[in-house]
């Protein structure tokens, strides 16, 4: 009988450690990480349960996940989809980067997600997205998934990835703490990569549009969509018990992404990215001024 992998923790915890706090190994330029993703992450260095999540389903990744990519989707290159490839260099020349693989499934779902390892990772952009975006939109996507690379997401987000399928099918309880502490840590991480993609797009209503076409998912009837109509949601969403429910989310909910990526659009960081004078928040007050806005969804 074939033998389980071995989850060497201490080892995966050696090597995490070796990481800059920031995000990837000794790169620069992780100033607009949200700096509550970051003590998320730390954090996990000291549990056991996420750190055996993360190794068992990095390497049932490496051995399933990949092939079924390349058997499934069509892989993005100079020759193949050269739009997409463009938009995705430009994003991993903005970040500093290596360029991943990038692939695209054909789902009519708005959607983008980032999985692999660390070292090799992998971009899947659904068709829809392609079909409903324009070039500022879907950079502002690509841009968003790199950042996960830039900051060292990858692997967190894979195990995700992988238990929460796993707990649709047996013994969610036993998956729930690793689950718990990975959704909290990826409503952090969404913050951060929604500040990448700005920083990649450098134009904040096209990024908030990319943000907001989730919500609508119809190009007719997003030409009738009030932006702040939209953001009155928010208001409303934080009455009453239902609020905690983005407790079980990946992703905090859409009208906050959008009020937060305006915090972050009145950074010093970000005027400095568009070519203006670096004047406007600090990192630090921007991220204050976030956590407020997030406070209630852990």
């Amino acid at each position: 009988m074939a033998q389980a992998p071995r989850l060497d923790f201490e080892t995966f915890v050696a090597r995490k450690k070796a990481e800059r706090a920031g995000g990837g190994a000794e790169t620069t330029g992780h100033e607009y990480t949200y700096t509550f993703d970051r003590q998320s992450r730390v954090a996990f260095e000291n549990t056991r349960a996420v750190a055996m999540a993360v190794e068992a389903s990095v390497r049932l990744f490496k051995q399933m996940g990949a092939h079924q990519l390349l058997g499934q989707a069509v892989k993005v290159g100079e020759r193949q989809f050269p739009r997409i490839h463009a938009l995705a260099k430009q994003s991993c020349d903005t970040l500093q980067i290596a360029m991943p693989q990038v692939f695209v499934v054909s789902s009519p779902h708005l959607n983008a997600q980032t999985l692999g390892t660390n070292d090799d990772s992998f971009i899947v952009v659904h068709s829809g997205l392609v079909d409903e975006y324009s070039d500022e939109e879907l950079l502002t996507v690509i841009g968003h998934e790199c950042g996960h690379i830039h900051n060292s997401h990858v692997a967190y987000l894979t195990a995700l990835h992988y238990l929460t399928y796993m707990a649709g099918m047996f013994l969610p309880w036993i998956l729930q703490p690793a689950l718990v502490a990975l959704r909290g840590w990826s409503r952090r991480a969404e913050i951060t990569c929604d500040r990448a993609g700005m920083l990649v797009a450098r134009n904040q209503a096209a990024s908030e549009r990319a943000i907001t076409k989730l919500a609508v998912g119809s190009r007719k009837l997003y030409e009738e969509f009030d932006l702040d109509a939209f953001l009155d949601q928010h208001r409303e969403g934080n009455q009453g018990i239902g609020k905690y429910m983005e407790v079980f989310a990946t992703h905090p909910w859409l009208p906050k992404r959008v009020l937060a990526m305006r915090t972050f659009g009145e950074s010093a960081l970000f005027q400095k990215a568009l070519g203006k004078p670096a004047a406007g928040l600090t990192m630090s007050e921007v991220d204050g001024r976030v956590a407020a806005l997030l406070k209630g969804d852990s």
